[in-house]
């Protein structure tokens, strides 16, 4: 299982959004049908832009709770000063696709950025690799 995790900022456009995963997923070597699923913090799983994102690749939107983000906490390698202080965990996006295939996870991609969106890939490693 791959699963994608997005952070955003709100109001967030479609496009911005999937220009980081445009990115992600151009680094890992995978097309979208490789994603099993967009992960992200609670609070944003209903954001217009994440949703429609994720609708065009085809998977549902895992919105997952701030204690489950904490638990994975130490296995991202991305921190942001600010994302810690606002969500308390190091990266939305690092944490939420570990935190959607917990446990046995690990980063396939680290945090990739822009101005308004951030996303990772994490694989299930009991997961063949594709």
């Amino acid at each position: 299982m791959i699963a994608l995790g997005i952070g955003c900022r709100r109001n967030a456009s479609v496009d911005d959004i999937e220009a980081v995963i445009v990115q992600v997923l151009s680094a890992a070597s995978l097309s979208a049908d490789a994603v099993s699923l967009v992960a992200t913090e609670s609070g944003k799983a209903d954001e217009p832009g994440l949703v429609e994102a994720a609708r065009r690749l085809g998977r549902a939107v895992v919105g997952i709770v701030p204690s489950e983000l904490a638990k994975v906490s130490d296995q991202a390698v991305t921190r942001s000063e600010r994302v810690q202080r606002l969500k308390g965990v190091p990266s939305v996006a690092e944490t939420a696709a570990l935190a959607a295939i917990a446990p046995g996870g690990r980063l396939i991609v680290p945090r990739v950025a822009n101005a308004v969106a951030t996303c990772a890939l994490a694989r299930d490693d009991a997961e063949p690799a594709a």
